[in-house]
């Protein structure tokens, strides 16, 4: 897609996000986003097992840490608790395990990967780690795994 074709892409998206559409994955507090992107506010608590290996963080480690691990591989498990399909030509996760501040938007990690699994579903994602990513149009995130496969 050329230049322009992505301003078109980009627009649109930002039209839906307006109107109200179910179009947006992004943000949190920490993440950038609209107010409309957030993930929901849990009903009860989440307590997800940290994942094992390595290359193993939780929600909370990949802000503490992700000037150290920018660029590197990550393996993170939480809970999906919101799923957006087919934006930008991916699937937008947002996990959560429990740890982290919901006040500070640390709780919540949005993962892009091509699988959608189902809101609820506890997931281990694989995916590459960045910090301090920009999207343009005021989605900006502190951390965001991208290109990651999941495994329930």
């Amino acid at each position: 897609m050329n230049r322009f074709g992505k301003w078109v892409a980009l627009c649109v998206f930002i039209g839906a996000l307006a109107a109200g559409g179910d179009a947006s994955a992004f943000g949190n507090a920490a993440s950038g986003g609209s107010d409309g992107a957030k993930a929901p506010v849990p009903s009860e608590p989440i307590k997800v097992e940290k994942a094992k290996g390595a290359d193993a963080y939780n929600v909370s480690e990949t802000y503490e840490k992700g000037a150290e691990v920018d660029k590197k591989t990550v393996v993170v498990r939480g809970k999906d608790v919101k799923v957006s399909k087919g934006i930008m030509g991916k699937n937008w996760v947002h996990l959560r395990d429990g740890s982290g501040d919901s006040r500070k938007g640390t709780n919540n990690l949005v993962v892009t990967t091509q699988e959608a699994p189902e809101v609820g579903d506890v997931v281990t994602a694989k995916g590459i780690l960045y910090k301090d990513k920009d999207f343009g149009a005021g989605y900006l995130y502190k951390v965001i795994v991208e290109e990651a496969t999941l495994k329930q």
